[in-house]
């Protein structure tokens, strides 16, 4: 890094300027104490390149077990800073094989073993292995659930951290978008540290909810959330779902759409978010309105999404093309005629119950969590059955 910070002085000052006597100490600190964790660590090194070792690995489960056979347990640390100090210079590659061993033979308690977790995780999203990120991501969230810290302040910190970092996971990953709504929306412990320190990560879970189609069942829970959190964080695109859904306002639902499309365009996670943001914000404009009015004036709908009349009317064509749309089109008086469609009993019944496996495997996960932490000696009834 400190090679970097002296190229880019060379790109600002091209005049020929002498670099900064800072610069090329602090360079040549960091290549002593890089040569040191290397002369450190040099024998470990060597004995993870041997065959019979790499074998040795594959087969062996327990850590510590592993770790006798191979090395003191006091070299370990080393490995550790030389992990850190790669990570430091920029080479993240090094840095994550490294960690990845030292995760592999320390056991959970060692002193700096959520360290390396969160280092690992790091280092895969600043090298953009998303894959990677995302079960070293779900890892290092089953270790801060499992509350070894002994304080529900620190466990509740962590959490907070871990949803701050995975907005680089959810919104980089294929899968993210459904992630990001498990996560936030239906975990309870994880809404809560929302809800307590940082309301402010309800913009990005809104835009998930927004921008998945198959989903759009839980915007009424994420509605509920919204107006329980207004009174101390709101923003346009919360207040966009506030003005559509809870006080049908569609001249403010235009309004507060315009300013979403300004702070997506300057927001680092959502501005990728953007163009479907604004494609499904205009269709939910659309569906709710649908649900109020039978005829509809082409024009009025233009003003409404913010779209020309020529551009509205292509727009509902592709709707109704597609089948996501029961109407028909006259383009004569260009309105917008709905069908009426009822919801069968046994349909509404299927979406009110859609969370509720969902809920219930938590609640169960959350049950057995309390009764292993209570009575150690007792066996899960599924592992009885596997006997």
């Amino acid at each position: 890094m400190i090679d970097y910070a002296i190229d880019i002085h060379k790109l600002l000052y091209e005049r020929g300027e002498d670099i900064p006597e800072d610069l090329l100490e602090k360079r040549g600190k960091v290549v002593n104490e890089l040569r040191i964790y290397q002369e450190e660590t040099d024998n470990i090194r060597q004995v993870f390149q041997l065959d019979t070792v790499a074998k040795q690995i594959e087969q062996t489960r327990d850590g510590r077990m592993l770790l006798e056979f191979l090395f003191d347990v006091n070299c370990m640390d080393n490995v550790y800073v030389f992990a850190k100090s790669q990570y430091e210079c920029g080479n993240y590659l090094s840095a994550t094989e490294y960690l990845y061993l030292y995760r592999l033979l320390v056991p959970s308690t060692d002193k700096n073993y959520l360290n390396g977790m969160w280092g690992k995780l790091a280092a895969e999203i600043l090298m953009q292995n998303w894959d990677t990120a995302l079960d070293d991501f779900n890892r290092l969230k089953e270790y801060i659930d499992s509350n070894p810290f002994g304080s529900a302040l620190i466990a509740l910190q962590q959490r907070t951290w871990l949803i701050h970092w995975s907005l680089f996971v959810f919104f980089n990953h294929a899968k993210g978008q459904d992630l990001i709504i498990d996560m936030f929306l239906f975990q309870q412990q994880y809404l809560n540290a929302i809800q307590t320190i940082c309301p402010h990560i309800l913009r990005y879970l809104t835009t998930a909810v927004i921008t998945n189609k198959q989903r759009p069942s839980v915007m009424k829970e994420l509605v509920k959330v919204i107006q329980q959190e207004s009174y101390q964080y709101r923003d346009p695109i919360t207040e966009f779902v506030e003005c559509l859904y809870v006080n049908f306002d569609f001249d403010g639902a235009q309004k507060k759409l315009r300013e979403c499309e300004e702070v997506l365009a300057h927001d680092f996670f959502l501005v990728s978010c953007l163009d479907a943001f604004i494609e499904n914000a205009r269709l939910v404009i659309f569906e709710t309105f649908c649900c109020i009015h039978q005829c509809l004036s082409i024009k009025m709908l233009a003003e409404k999404l913010n779209m020309n009349p020529e551009d509205a009317e292509k727009w509902i064509v592709n709707l109704i093309r597609n089948a996501r749309l029961d109407a028909k089109i006259d383009s004569q008086l260009g309105h917008v005629v709905m069908g009426t469609k009822k919801l069968s009993p046994y349909q509404q019944l299927i979406e009110k119950t859609k969370v509720l496996s969902f809920r219930a495997q938590l609640l169960a996960t959350s049950v057995e969590k309390k009764v292993a932490a209570n009575h150690p000696e007792r066996v899960p009834y599924w592992a009885a059955q596997e006997f």
